[in-house]
């Protein structure tokens, strides 16, 4: 039997309820859980589903309320602080010195090792290597991109040689390109190194490299294997539905709510399904009316969302999003002639840094657009433009009629922006930040006062209005966020990496929001790292080093990378992405 690096028995850790704010204070219900030498471990679940916790719990920042955890065989609770040598541990918000370089990092880490000075010039060549960081040894961390970032942090976590490295989220907010990065470092350091790694990470794909995955939710493992183990139960019950008609948001609703599928995303020109059992071919035509249908593989994803569902429908993180009521929003068709926004020959220079260079795209009137691209590429600089925050170089740039040069003001009133991370007041309650943001886009009096009473049922938030935001958990704090933004009733929707922290269900809820909005002329325009998200998009543009690459609807970035519709987004977008550093290469 292949040594046990680590191992939780019947682990149970209890928190005081304020101290989890209002949540559940059961934070790990009898976990049990292994990781071997050399082996490769994913944790996957919801926020809160106790993840952090235990790796808290390993680290000894926490003591455990009942259980055990033995680290190489041996009791922790017995083992003196020398063990931590043999751990390493990177939590979600790395501590990397922004104003020292990566040499510097790495020696500062090395003194607190205690790593001997003559040792430690074959471990830099090494870690530098892996990481392909030697070029930029140089470079203040401050200054390097976000997937540079996370793998310095990797090489810094890794320079006393640990036997266990236990990594929280390496990859949060890291583009595709820059996480497959990270992994072909994680696959070298278990190779070369045989070092044990145990990970959580919201990204399924990035679980599906690991040699087992264990699925948590609210503090209990809900079930544990390989890939193959975890998703050979759906075989023969995920399907491809292709749309006859260019819209597929009416088909993704009717199958979404069939009650004989576990769940529904676009895909391409269609929709993939995963059905709760084994229909035939024809049962499934006849059902959705449609001519043609393909099998598909089943992925993580598929068995992870299943697996969620059936221990409870209804989980904290889904709940709190919920569908939302529309219903005193101004309702417009949608039509594809009215140009909302209108981008030509966009640039952005910061000094000599060209930013964005010669940029042009329309987004109609209900359109959902996609702005994607590497850490890097420029668009969050668009997005920041777009929205008015920052002024062009050069170029033209018009929103809900207005040119954003000389009426930028005008132009903000039409809009409605989510930022990335909670960025509404913490101490102010519901009612106070919507009565705020309300008045910050310039409503008053009864008018104010009843557009707040209406957005908050819309969203479900009136038996809440005294409640503080920083009291709500993620799901209600997106809830809120959203509320803030179409207080209002703009014509555009800005959404900054508007799911990066909202669990599966959840995201599904939201998406369903989303759609609904541009069902009646909202027009919508989006960031994510979440490529299975782009499918959502009616268009996209994908950008990288300030320039445009590609631009076109899911099925047409698909086919611009040589791809078909049943193919996944993330491969398009990587594909598109290298070879364009391959011809700039060349």
């Amino acid at each position: 039997m292949e040594e046990l690096v680590l191992q939780a028995q019947k682990l149970c850790k209890d928190f005081p309820p304020e101290v989890k704010r209002g949540e559940p204070a059961h934070a790990l219900i009898d976990l049990d859980l292994t990781v071997r030498k050399g082996e490769r471990v994913a944790l996957i679940g919801p926020d809160g589903a106790g993840k952090t916790t235990f790796f808290r719990l390993v680290e000894k920042l926490l003591n455990p309320t009942s259980g055990q955890i033995l680290l190489f065989d041996k009791d922790l609770k017995d083992q003196s602080d020398e063990i931590k040598d043999k751990i390493a541990y990177m939590p979600q918000k790395f501590g990397l010195y922004e104003d020292l370089t990566i040499i510097e990092n790495l020696n500062l880490f090395a003194d607190l090792k205690g790593i001997p000075k003559n040792e430690r010039k074959a471990v830099y060549d090494e870690l530098l290597q892996m990481t392909a960081l030697a070029p930029f040894i140089n470079r203040p961390a401050g200054k390097l991109s976000g997937g540079m970032k996370q793998k310095l942090g990797i090489a810094c976590s890794l320079v006393s040689k640990p036997e266990l490295l236990i990594l929280d989220e390496p990859t949060a907010g890291v583009d595709p390109l820059s996480r497959k990065e990270l992994w072909d470092v994680l696959s070298k350091v278990a190779k070369v190194r045989n070092t044990s790694v145990l990970i959580s990470t919201g990204y399924m794909d990035e679980a599906a490299r690991c040699d087992r995955i264990y699925i948590l939710n609210e503090g209990k493992v809900l079930s544990t294997g390989t890939l193959s183990e975890l998703t050979s139960p759906y075989q023969n019950q995920v399907f491809y539905l292709p749309c006859a008609e260019k819209d597929t948001r009416k088909l993704l609703e009717k199958v979404a709510d069939s009650p004989d599928v576990i769940d529904a995303i676009p895909r391409g020109n269609g929709v993939k399904a995963v059905f709760k059992k084994e229909l035939s071919k024809q049962d499934i035509k006849e059902k959705f009316n449609i001519l043609d249908i393909r099998p598909l593989a089943p992925v993580l994803e598929d068995a992870f969302i299943a697996t969620l569902k059936k221990a409870n429908e209804h989980t904290a993180g889904h709940e709190s999003f919920g569908t939302i009521d529309l219903k005193d929003l101004t309702i417009v068709k949608p039509d594809p002639s009215e140009i909302l926004i209108c981008v030509e020959d966009l640039v952005k220079k910061f000094g000599n840094f060209t930013a964005v260079d010669q940029t042009s795209f329309q987004v109609s009137r209900g359109e959902i657009f996609g702005l994607l691209g590497p850490n890097g590429a420029g668009k969050t600089t668009t997005f920041k433009m777009l929205c008015g925050l920052i002024p062009a170089t050069s170029g033209k740039i018009s929103v809900a009629g207005y040119n954003l040069r000389t009426a930028r003001a005008e132009a903000r009133k039409n809009i409605g922006y989510v930022a990335q991370f909670f960025s509404l007041y913490p101490t102010f309650t519901i009612k106070e930040n919507l009565t705020f943001f309300g008045g910050a886009y310039g409503l008053d009096g009864s008018f104010l006062d009843s557009r707040v009473n209406e957005i908050a049922e819309q969203f479900e938030l009136s038996s809440m209005m005294n409640v503080d935001s920083n009291k709500l958990n993620e799901g209600f704090k997106k809830r809120l966020s959203m509320a803030a933004a179409l207080i209002h009733d703009p014509e555009i929707l800005f959404l900054d990496e508007p799911t990066s922290s909202i669990d599966p269900l959840a995201r599904r809820a939201f998406w369903k929001t989303i759609n609904k909005l541009a069902d009646i002329g909202k027009t919508i325009i989006i960031t994510t790292h979440f490529m299975e998200e782009a499918e959502y998009c009616t268009k996209m543009a994908i950008q990288a080093a300030g320039r445009m690459l590609a631009l076109g609807s899911p099925a047409e970035i698909k086919k611009i990378a040589g791809l078909n519709n049943t193919d996944s987004m993330d491969e398009a977008f990587l594909r598109i992405v290298e070879n364009d550093r391959k011809g700039s290469k060349s």
